[in-house]
């Protein structure tokens, strides 16, 4: 089955993009894990249409009301990777889902790693994209810093260039769907305290005091964020967002993006806008290629 539009995000400007393109007769999916950071507002009171303060949990709860009375369908489903080939897949934990045009809504996460000399090694021996740099350890040994299905996702894709991959947890209790699959990867679950080297990394030393050497360490924390898909698919960023132009296209046709993950001001007026914005446009491209 192909949708014409997958939305990769539940918050407003992922929700409000789908409400228009239900409204098109667009079949249409929306993927998210329901952890907008607009929940954790208590009181908002700069939002048009409420006399008084409303909470977070309550417009991102109305807002899905809104879009299931209309027919959209909702999935509670973590998105680890986008691809293009004539039409885009774009791949959960455990579907791969095919469609026309996708938004990006991911919002902007702000992942804090403490670890003393991560950012001194970034590109020298630390990246973020398994895609782009994993070419370059091939046949070495290689670390994965992270604890949920993302970093088992990128993982994997190294095994194309290595047979010695480490998932590092940083002391984060795992959060796998799956079974580790420790015929495959090593997993260390030790608190890291520093990355060190001289020019390029060299080796990592943990809270404990204990040290193991690493040609290269992948950053996949968390879940994936609006960044990592634009790493590996070349979509074009400023200031670490992803860059639209006034239709909210990406430098990708079909590709768009919405809210937070595009550096905008951060006000949900703003993001259910972009949303609206880039729907209307969807809505175009989806049309010419489907023939009207």
């Amino acid at each position: 089955m192909i949708y014409d539009a997958v939305i990769i995000g539940d918050g407003p400007a992922g929700i409000s993009a789908a409400l228009y393109t239900v409204r098109a007769n667009m079949k249409t999916l929306v993927l998210g894990l329901g952890d907008s950071v607009l929940k954790k507002a208590s009181k908002i009171e700069n939002y048009y249409g409420f006399s008084e303060p409303v909470s977070g949990e309550e417009l991102v709860s109305e807002g899905e009301k809104q879009l299931k009375r209309l027919g959209g369908e909702i999935l509670k489903e973590e998105v680890i990777g986008i691809e293009k080939e004539e039409v885009f897949h774009v791949k959960t934990v455990n579907n791969t889902y095919t469609a026309r045009a996708v938004l990006i809504a991911t919002g902007q996460k702000q992942a804090s790693i403490k670890i003393q000399n991560l950012k001194k090694f970034e590109g020298r021996g630390i990246s973020y994209c398994t895609t782009c740099d994993g070419f370059f350890y091939r046949g070495k040994k290689v670390g994965v810093l992270g604890y949920k299905d993302f970093a088992l996702h990128e993982a994997k894709e190294l095994l194309n260039f290595t047979g010695d991959v480490t998932v590092f947890t940083n002391g984060e209790k795992t959060g796998f769907t799956e079974e580790f699959p420790a015929d495959k990867f090593k997993l260390n679950e030790k608190p890291i305290a520093a990355f060190e080297g001289n020019e390029y990394l060299e080796k990592i030393v943990f809270a404990d005091g204990s040290e193991m050497p690493v040609d290269g360490i992948f950053i996949a924390y968390d879940t994936a964020s609006s960044i990592n898909f634009a790493l590996k698919m070349g979509i074009m960023t400023r200031n670490q967002a992803i860059a639209v132009n006034d239709r909210q296209e990406t430098n990708i046709p079909g590709l768009y993006a919405a809210g937070d993950c595009t550096g905008i001001f951060k006000q949900i007026a703003v993001a259910v806008g972009q949303g609206a914005i880039a729907a209307k446009n969807m809505i175009e491209y989806i049309r010419s290629q489907r023939g009207g």
